[in-house]
């Protein structure tokens, strides 16, 4: 039995599915978080009539969900309860056509023929190619950690990477399938998840898209909160502590070791230390020892490529909208330069958004005949010059509700809000420390992919390990899952 002692810091997806596995590993585990919620940035609104899931809500290659529990030797259906959805996209364009994309090849084969016989064929031929890709980058790269050079410098992983070819930019690359600019946008549209454009980011990205399109996608009954809830309960049951309303000050280090936390009941003493918070946050301020900061000085860390940011607004509607799905595209007119607008530092005047309906098959989120509505759109980070004031929220605002009182049976949309909020790059900055108010952590461009994206183990200090977006493999609550596993085969092979 394994009894060293472990601090995470930091009470996110990250955090807590490494306490999971690594109690399950029979060390001893307690996370300190800041907050007095966990999960960090995958958590929850609750209002008198509503459940809002506050950032993350799309459930994408469910095996990663499922894996954490059989980590621990648990059944995930005695702790989550989860359901496929379909059509997995609703999606609406600006000339008042909609489709339903499913997961059902009879179902997706009428939609995709209604453009063209070439674009069916096409985009056959993109999951084809895509898929390949996939299970090159889940053997090879997304289920390995790249802590030391030879790990990816080596002519197999070399070899690997050449067969995925990844140069050309994501829109670029879907434009060889397909002819219809409704499919090449709704494609790209998804790509964008992990914060890039996908008329800049490498064609990866695609794998978005194609593993929703092939797995489906799923929804956790109660919302995405359900999953955080799960996992603190395994970690009640293997005897974790979670100590909330407590930040770290300061790791503690012994020499070249990391040795501990400093907060306010004082220096906490353990044998290894994993930091969830915030990379470069944690760079900037937790990580005082020189050595251990390596190569991220503060001038590296206001240099590099962060994501894009968002702005979500929390609708309560009075009545049901069946005209929506669970999961919701609009795609706004100039599509490229809507994409692009906050990657230049401005605010698209006519922006393609993501429309989250949960309570259209789960009435916990929305009680009686009412319905819970988020609506995100990229925008900026907070390294452009944009002020979050009123003004600055009412404009976007006002152009939401503009869009959506468009679309075909919500009309009414704006008459019937019963509540009304919404959440700004400020904070994602403020509450979770996220660098310049981004959303999705590091940017994802080549230089900033497998090895070159910060690592899991410190490369400089021992016994100090990252996990989170800005750590490899990279962004998103699956992405994040399989960093945690990385991160404890890690200490269990260097420890």
């Amino acid at each position: 039995m394994n009894t060293k002692n472990v601090i995470i810091i930091g009470a996110g997806i990250g955090g807590l599915a490494s306490a999971v596995r690594l109690l399950s590993r029979g060390y001893n585990v307690i996370i300190y978080e800041k907050e007095s919620s966990i999960g960090g940035k995958v958590n929850i609104l609750e209002t008198k009539h509503f459940k809002f899931d506050l950032t993350a809500s799309i459930l994408m290659m469910p095996k990663e969900y499922k894996e954490i529990f059989s980590y621990a030797n648990r059944d995930y259906k005695d702790y989550i309860s989860l359901i496929k959805l379909d059509p997995i996209y609703r999606v609406f364009f600006s000339d008042k056509s909609k489709y339903d994309f499913s997961t059902d090849l009879t179902k997706l084969s009428e939609v995709l023929e209604s453009f063209s016989k070439k674009d069916f064929h096409g985009y056959l031929k993109l999951l084809e190619e895509v898929y390949n890709k996939y299970n090159i980058a889940y053997e090879n790269f997304l289920h390995k950690s790249f802590n030391k050079p030879q790990d990816f410098f080596n002519p197999k992983t070399l070899t690997k990477a050449l067969e995925i070819n990844t140069l050309t930019n994501t829109y670029h690359y879907i434009s060889k399938y397909l002819n219809s600019d409704k499919l090449k946008n709704y494609i790209s549209f998804q790509a964008m998840y992990v914060g890039i454009s996908p008329f800049n980011g490498p064609n990866i990205y695609t794998l978005v898209p194609v593993t929703s399109q092939l797995y489906g996608i799923w929804y956790i009954k109660g919302g995405m909160y359900s999953f955080i809830t799960a996992l603190k309960k395994l970690i009640d049951e293997l005897g974790g502590t979670i100590k909330t309303e407590l930040p770290v000050e300061e790791i503690i280090f012994s020499g070249d070791k990391a040795a501990g936390v400093k907060s306010k009941e004082g220096v906490e003493k353990a044998d290894i230390v994993v930091c969830n918070a915030d990379f470069a946050y944690s760079m900037n301020n937790l990580i005082k020892y020189s050595k251990a900061k390596g190569d991220y000085t503060d001038k590296k860390l206001s240099n590099l490529k962060y994501s894009c940011s968002t702005f979500i607004l929390y609708l309560g509607l009075k009545k049901k909208y069946p005209e929506l799905s669970v999961h919701n595209i609009y795609i706004g007119e100039d599509f490229k330069a809507n994409i692009e607008a906050p990657f230049k530092g401005m605010l698209s005047p006519n922006p393609s958004l993501y429309i989250y309906c949960p309570s259209r098959i789960d009435n916990s989120m929305a009680y009686g005949k009412k319905e819970a509505l988020n609506v995100t759109l990229r925008v900026p980070n907070l390294s452009f010059d944009i002020k979050w004031n009123t003004n600055t929220i009412k404009t976007i605002r006002d152009r939401i509700i503009r869009i959506i009182s468009n679309l075909k049976g919500l009309e009414d949309i704006e008459d019937n809000i019963l509540y009304e909020s919404f959440f700004t790059p400020e904070n994602l900055q403020s509450a979770f420390n996220c660098y310049y108010g981004n959303a999705f952590g590091i940017s994802h461009t080549l230089s900033l992919t497998n090895y070159f994206r910060p690592h899991i183990k410190s490369p400089t200090v021992k016994n100090l390990y990252f996990t989170g977006g800005s750590i490899q493999p990279g962004t998103g609550v699956s992405m994040v899952l399989i960093s945690s596993k990385n991160l404890v085969e890690d200490i269990i092979k260097y420890e």
